[in-house]
């Protein structure tokens, strides 16, 4: 279906995965979580260990300065060094560049995207930078000039942040006082507002808040109630969230990869349920509240980081784009 509003929604009961986002955004469902849900949780704490999606993210921003000619848009070597991946990691299927090289342009793309936005609102006398679904996030490790004078949440499930803070202690580099990481037990029915609140986020103060990659797992309703806890955000906030167009709107040489990328989410219980035109996300963040919306397309980014370059490396056109709101 095409027009100004485009959400594929599903009733199928929703993974965990899923359910971890959706229950820290949405009240109704905080509220729903049985005692004995709760219960289960206390008694199976989380595993101490990475997402696998964020792990992948990792290496393949390891992999652009690997593979591709300087100049690099975004450099992460750091992030490799968290994952430590086993031997033979440039092996794997999803490591194969040849195929996945779009792919990556859009994954560091939007990384130095968010980190130029953090950069220029820092300029403006910002001081709160909060990540929501942190994953390996090194920005802290490789902007320590920026860093030591920002506050930066990282929010992530709690087992991911124990592994996280022993990986940093482990490589050398430690968790700094201004570098907060806030875990959100989402399967106990946390909230990550209050949890960010509780980690000396101050409301008061205006912040860049940022969501990539997360949207696409969400709900509508989901998208809606973050859109609108973002929309309460002190005046001179940002906050920046990623989309993905519907597949039908993608560059044909992409499509194909777009198609597997969703195939394989829903293998691996975590389906693409979620997808935007642009003016359907700029009325969703309206609705919201937001005051200020702009979009800001694969071309734009293409323009702005990969102009000049002769070796073909650029983010497939209407894939995943930005949202950039202001309260």
């Amino acid at each position: 279906m095409r027009g100004s509003f485009r959400a594929t929604m599903q009733t199928r009961t929703p993974t965990i995965a899923f359910r971890r986002w959706m229950v820290a955004i949405l009240p109704s469902e905080r509220q729903g979580r049985s005692r004995c849900d709760k219960l289960r949780t206390r008694m199976n704490p989380p595993t101490a260990s990475a997402d696998p999606t964020a792990v992948r993210v990792a290496l393949w921003r390891a992999l652009h300065v690997e593979a591709d000619p300087p100049p690099h848009v975004f450099e992460d070597g750091i992030g490799l060094q968290l994952a430590a991946p086993e031997d033979g990691w440039r092996n794997r299927p999803d490591m194969n560049v040849a195929y996945i090289r779009p792919f990556i342009a859009s994954i560091v793309a939007r990384a130095r995207f968010v980190e130029d936005l953090v950069a220029e609102e820092f300029a403006r006398g910002v001081s709160q930078y909060v990540i929501l679904g942190a994953g390996l996030d090194t920005f802290a490790q490789r902007r320590p000039e920026l860093a030591s004078r920002l506050h930066i949440y990282e929010i992530d499930k709690p087992g991911a942040q124990v592994w996280k803070r022993r990986r940093l202690v482990d490589l050398g580099y430690g968790v700094p006082e201004r570098l907060h990481l806030v875990p959100v037990d989402f399967e106990s029915g946390a909230s990550w507002r209050e949890s960010l609140n509780a980690s000396g986020f101050d409301a008061r103060e205006p912040a860049v808040v940022v969501s990539t990659g997360v949207s696409m797992y969400l709900t509508q309703d989901a998208i809606e109630a973050t859109l609108r806890q973002g929309a309460l955000l002190a005046r001179g906030s940002t906050f920046a969230m990623t989309f993905l167009l519907p597949i039908e709107m993608a560059d044909a040489d992409v499509r194909p990869g777009l198609e597997m990328a969703v195939k394989g989410a829903r293998a691996s219980g975590t389906p693409f349920i979620s997808f935007f035109t642009p003016d359907a996300m700029l009325n969703l963040a309206r609705q919201a509240g937001f005051r200020g919306v702009r979009h800001v397309s694969a071309a734009n980014l293409a323009e702005r980081y990969f102009a000049g370059r002769t070796d073909g490396l650029r983010p497939p056109t209407n894939s995943e784009e930005f949202l950039v709101a202001t309260p």
